[in-house]
């Protein structure tokens, strides 16, 4: 079975200007953190912001996943924000707005002396929507997409509506693009970070869609990502039983078993073994973070 990633429930963007609150994060039950020195950042602050993201990188942030998302390349801030992230030593550098396969093979090239930091993809315009599948293969080192809905409603002209019509066309094309190349994928944020309710929805509608994880804008919306996006002790049941009738049966030479009276063969049986690994990353996590 393929190494189980590092869980991805919760992923709260932190802005890179504000020193307390990337302390704060240091606090949070988020399994990763975005440090953000783009739209979070207002241009006089940018300069100031990506000197005290590097100050708090040395800090570290625990056992949490840290990345820091850059300025875009073709803006005055972004090869000063790649090459102070390749120092930083992030886990990953996330690069906005990625339309093609050379956006990530530019970043690549320019943070090539650390090359253990992993590169991640905002897709967040049609154009980046219709090259995923380029953009998913570019370079060995990508390793995932972050949804944009924001800036993909605005793009399209559409309207922010429940139930996330307008943009369920893209989040599928940019999802089975990643997919196709083994990569994460964490859905796009939700604005209403006081209605748990609008959270709650959009989190099980991307989870039944095969996100990873929430990107989230707010520590109240935690909690909730965490929840939903995390295996249920139903599941985990389930789980276990699949697994041990499965093994039960492979033990007398079969290769199909029945449990409440449905089939459960092999493929079921990876399901269930990357549902309790997960639940096991996530357990290590939580422990680790204190």
């Amino acid at each position: 079975m393929p190494a189980t990633p590092r869980p991805r429930r919760s992923v709260l963007y932190m802005p890179g200007s504000r020193a307390r609150a990337l302390e704060k994060a240091r606090t949070l039950p988020a399994d990763a953190l975005i440090l953000d020195l783009e739209d979070a950042t207002p241009p006089e602050e940018k300069e100031a912001a990506r000197g005290l993201v590097i100050e708090e990188m040395r800090a570290g942030f625990g056992a949490r996943e840290v990345m820091i998302r850059v300025n875009g390349l073709d803006t005055e801030w972004g090869p000063a924000d790649v090459a102070a992230a390749t120092a930083a030593r992030p886990h990953a550098i996330l690069v906005p707005k990625v339309e093609s396969a050379a956006m990530v093979v530019a970043v690549a090239a320019m943070s090539a002396s650390a090359p253990e930091i992993a590169i991640w993809a905002m897709i967040e315009t049609p154009k980046g929507v219709l090259n995923a599948p380029a953009i998913a293969a570019a370079h060995p080192r990508l390793a995932g997409f972050v949804l944009g809905t924001n800036d993909l409603v605005k793009e399209l002209r559409a309207e922010h509506v429940p139930g996330r019509a307008p943009v369920l066309p893209a989040l599928g094309l940019a999802l089975l693009a990643a997919r196709a190349e083994g990569l994460a994928c964490l859905d796009g944020v939700c604005n209403a970070f006081r209605d748990q309710s609008a959270l709650r929805a959009e989190c099980e509608q991307g989870r039944a869609i095969g996100f990873d994880g929430k990107t989230l804008i707010h520590p109240d919306q935690i909690a909730v990502a965490n929840e939903v996006f995390g295996p249920s002790e139903a599941a985990l049941e389930e789980a276990r039983a699949h697994l041990a009738a499965y093994e039960a049966v492979v033990a007398k030479g079969g290769g199909v078993a029945v449990v409440n009276g449905r089939i459960v063969e092999n493929l079921h049986v990876e399901t269930a073994r990357r549902l309790l690994a997960e639940a096991e990353a996530i357990r290590r996590l939580e422990a680790d973070m204190g």
